[in-house]
């Protein structure tokens, strides 16, 4: 899975440097090609901006694998609108080819057609775009978007699940190859009252990219994930995002979007800012490839045996079975847990290199340190239960 940036309210077009700079020192590699960035509406300025904030890329090492394509504001004369939005098109084409980028995120440009007139008119300028990367072979990306009814935001194109599958569906058919994919954006679904569950399952493989955005639910801002909360609870429903990408073996790009906090930090706590976004994006991918994690290894121990045990033996026990478990707690050695042996964590010396160790304990850091200082040579990972498909909610009153 490929952890992408938006440079959005972090990098400035006319002096790049740091802003590539604090993404870069993060940790992140490649980045979101935001034609917002480089392009000016007047045309002879377009590549001065495109040429400064690559040529810092290129010195950072920083790489581009997905463009953006942002229509500017329509005019009333739709013919001459339409004419500039094919040039401004071709132009974002012709970057996408230069940078590499092998998927381009279609514009948002009948979000304001009516629903009768959508459907024809979309699928021909598509079309169209679709005969225009048929050279480069960049893949087109629809997204779900919102509508602005009289102030307020509903659900708008490619918003249902089967409608959006079933875009991808027909305009591969009618192109006469895989052209076209989805990205589903989450802030949109957080605004529109989506299932995040339900719609990565309809989509299943035409999922490509997903953004990862945090909103309040009422406007469409763009924040870090999990900041957007309530009374201890999240306006957006990650859970859900996270176990359906996790159930579809998702294995595309997540990009993370969040201009607004970004504005609304201090550049001099940038730096910060960005090693904390760095640390949301890899959470948000451990967990969606939790599965894959448990793939990885031949064998495996459990250490813990509490209820975050209970919650992997209940989930995973039978796909992925632990040959025990351990526990810090000598009065439980040589019992049994949810149907393993409890033994004592010396044990854990005698693995073969291939046996991973799943800490089943919110303690992660202190017992990885434990074990670490015991010399196990066995791979060390955190198992966490927060997003299981299936869980226990009472707690454990006694460790027996």
């Amino acid at each position: 899975m490929r952890l992408i940036c938006s440079p959005a309210g972090i990098v400035n077009r006319e002096y790049p440097g740091q802003g590539l700079l604090d993404i870069k020192e993060a940790g992140f590699e490649e980045l979101l090609c935001d034609a917002a960035l480089f392009f000016d509406e007047q045309p002879e300025k377009r590549y001065t901006h495109y040429d400064r904030v690559f040529a810092k890329c290129r010195e950072n090492g920083l790489t581009f694998p997905v463009m953006a394509l942002r229509c500017p504001a329509q005019e009333a004369d739709r013919e001459r609108d339409e004419g500039f939005f094919k040039e401004f098109v071709e132009e974002g084409l012709e970057v996408c080819e230069k940078t590499g980028c092998r998927s381009l995120l279609a514009p948002l440009f009948f979000e304001e057609v009516s629903k009768d007139r959508r459907q024809e008119e979309a699928a021909e300028f598509y079309l169209k775009l679709a005969a225009a990367t048929e050279k480069s072979g960049v893949q087109i990306l629809l997204r779900n978007q919102c509508r602005d009814l009289n102030g307020h935001l509903v659900r708008g194109f490619c918003c249902d699940g089967q409608e959006a599958a079933g875009w991808v569906d027909t305009l591969n058919e009618r192109a006469g190859r895989e052209c076209f994919g989805f990205c589903m954006d989450a802030g949109t679904c957080t605004l529109c009252g989506q299932n995040m569950y339900d719609f990565a399952l309809t989509l299943g493989s035409r999922l490509k990219a997903v953004i990862l955005r945090d909103c309040d639910g009422a406007a469409d801002n763009a924040l870090l994930p999990f900041v957007c909360v309530d009374k201890g609870q999240t306006k957006t429903d990650w859970l859900n995002l996270i176990r359906g990408l996790r159930e579809i073996g998702y294995d595309g790009m997540l990009i993370l979007h969040f201009p607004d906090s970004a504005r609304g930090f201090s550049p001099l706590l940038r730096p910060r800012l960005m090693e904390l976004a760095k640390a949301v994006a890899d959470y948000l991918k451990w967990q969606i490839e939790l599965e894959t994690m448990l793939k990885r290894y031949p064998s495996r121990v459990l250490f813990g045996a509490g209820n975050m045990c209970r919650n992997y033996m209940k989930c995973y026990g039978e796909k992925y079975p632990p040959l025990f478990t351990c526990d810090n707690n000598a009065a439980l050695w040589g019992k049994e847990f949810c149907g393993l042996k409890v033994r004592e964590p010396e044990c854990l010396k005698e693995l073969p290199a291939d046996c991973a160790v799943l800490i089943c304990n919110i303690y992660y850091r202190e017992i990885e340190k434990q074990l670490r200082e015991m010399g196990i040579a066995a791979p060390i990972v955190f198992f966490n239960d927060e997003y299981m498909p299936d869980f226990y909610f009472d707690r454990l009153e006694e460790r027996v």
